[in-house]
């Protein structure tokens, strides 16, 4: 690809849980100006499609742990770069916002170093997606006075101390990338003296018309998920806070939403 004198500039933008509706006016605006639109596994298809203009290129660039055919940073920060300089605007889409638990910081290193302009695009996160269309207030009077947010896998390298701390807070723990070691989650902070009926929800394709609910407690979890596998992406919530889905439940399928499963507890 030829190289222009010109630089274009690159947008790094959070393009929400998965409702289509849920991305910014900036980020609209964005993509209709954008020539070249790089979007990871985790977007919303019709984001890109409904408000690309018609000549843009749009590239499916996913990235996903354990599969060896998804995309390594390495390619998708090359093709960042290689349409910068060709004098284009480029788009790269992230699902939720490109803060949480993204490899933005890849990213900005490589335009960095290659003096490629660029701004970043809030968006709205995963964890406020799904904790507003599962009635599951991340914080509120009298259940949770702080929220957390952990990455979690067997692999992860978080101390005992750290434990120690997500056992005895009051505050909603909010876990990423859990749901598919939920027993091994639940094990963990029970082994920390975890309160056992701490309430644990499991939200499946958040904001999306596949979301599913399921709701139990840490010393439930294993025997209530035992025959379940969650499709990705999946939100873990554990807190006080869970309690309050069944009364504000709100997003059910009789409107195209929710097929909540309420588990036995």
């Amino acid at each position: 690809m030829p190289i222009n004198k010109k630089i274009g500039k690159v947008f790094l933008a959070g393009a929400g849980p998965g409702d289509a509706d849920l991305i910014t006016v900036k980020l609209q605006k964005k993509l209709a100006e954008a020539d070249v639109i790089i979007t990871d596994r985790l977007v919303n298809p019709a984001i890109a499609t409904s408000n690309a203009k018609k000549d843009a290129l749009v590239l499916l660039a996913g990235k996903q742990g354990y599969n060896s055919e998804s995309y390594a940073q390495e390619e998708i920060n090359r093709l960042i770069i290689e349409h910068a300089l060709a004098g284009k605007t480029v788009v790269r889409l992230k699902g939720g916002d490109v803060a949480f638990f993204s490899n933005v910081l890849d990213e900005l290193i490589t335009l960095k170093e290659n003096n490629v302009p660029f701004e970043i695009i809030p968006g709205v996160t995963a964890a406020s997606g799904a904790s507003a269309y599962a009635a599951i207030p991340l914080t509120a009077r009298g259940y949770a006075q702080g929220v957390q947010f952990i990455a979690f896998n067997p692999n992860n390298d978080l101390s005992a101390e750290q434990w120690k701390t997500f056992a005895t807070t009051t505050d909603t723990l909010v876990f990423y990338m859990a749901a598919k070691n939920i027993n091994a989650l639940a094990e963990t902070i029970l082994s920390y003296s975890k309160k056992p009926s701490t309430g644990l929800a499991v939200i499946e394709q958040a904001t999306t018309i596949y979301q599913k609910i399921h709701i139990t407690t840490l010393q439930n979890c294993i025997a209530d998920f035992a025959d379940l596998s969650f499709s990705s992406p999946s939100l873990v919530i554990v807190g006080d806070v869970v309690k309050l889905h069944e009364q504000f439940n709100w997003y059910n399928a009789n409107e195209g939403g929710t097929v909540f499963q309420k588990l036995n507890t």
